[in-house]
């Protein structure tokens, strides 16, 4: 089993968000967490990646409990194991697309760079400083650099609703293709409709 939640609970301030929500996922089952602006898509996917932590229940990853490990322990654990693609990339615009890429590197068993540039169609923009991209170029050098650290799980918030349906498509296709290079588990939140039927387990976040 790669996570197990357990009864979780999440206050902030007065809100209650995802009381005693309950979740198991196996390695390799792709999961879409699928709601409205304000279900808590997002704080689902923070709750399990450590930068959150739960007021109630538990959140185990490969049989590691949450709540036996410090801030310290957890952003080790991320760091190891988890790759992220953003709705706002957070690309560095003034670093070329290699620059941007490479720089996300933290551990010795990562994807060779210019094997990710070649896969991800991005050879003749390599050298191009990422604020004069496009958006689906800037979008594939962000799946370059959430995948380029070889994660057991790939964490996507929003990562297709600012795209049209043609570069929804590519964006998810790339994705997925890279999931299954590096063996990797796709996390989805999203609002966007479009995208359901990519995933076999789906939850609804109301």
């Amino acid at each position: 089993m790669l996570f197990n939640l357990e009864n979780i609970q999440y206050k902030y301030e007065d809100k209650v968000f995802l009381k005693e929500l309950s979740l198991t996922i196996e390695s390799g089952n792709h999961l879409l967490i699928h709601g409205r602006s304000g279900s808590g898509k997002s704080t689902l996917i923070n709750l399990m990646t450590g930068l959150l932590r739960t007021v109630y229940g538990s959140i185990t990853f490969e049989n590691i409990n949450y709540n036996n490990l410090t801030d310290s322990d957890l952003d080790v654990l991320r760091s190891k194991n988890f790759g992220f693609i953003f709705q706002r990339l957070h690309l560095i615009g003034h670093l070329n697309v290699k620059q941007n890429i490479s720089i996300a590197i933290n551990k010795n068993n990562c994807l060779c760079t210019e094997e990710l540039i070649k896969d991800l169609g991005l050879e003749k923009l390599r050298n191009k400083k990422v604020s004069d991209l496009s958006v689906g170029e800037a979008q594939r050098v962000a799946v370059a650099r959430g995948v380029v650290n070889n994660p057991k799980v790939i964490f996507a918030d929003e990562p297709t609703s600012a795209l049209d349906n043609s570069n929804s498509k590519k964006v998810m296709d790339l994705i997925l293709s890279q999931t299954k290079k590096t063996n990797s588990t796709l996390i989805v939140s999203t609002h966007d409709e479009r995208i359901k039927n990519y995933f076999s387990k789906v939850i609804r976040l109301k």
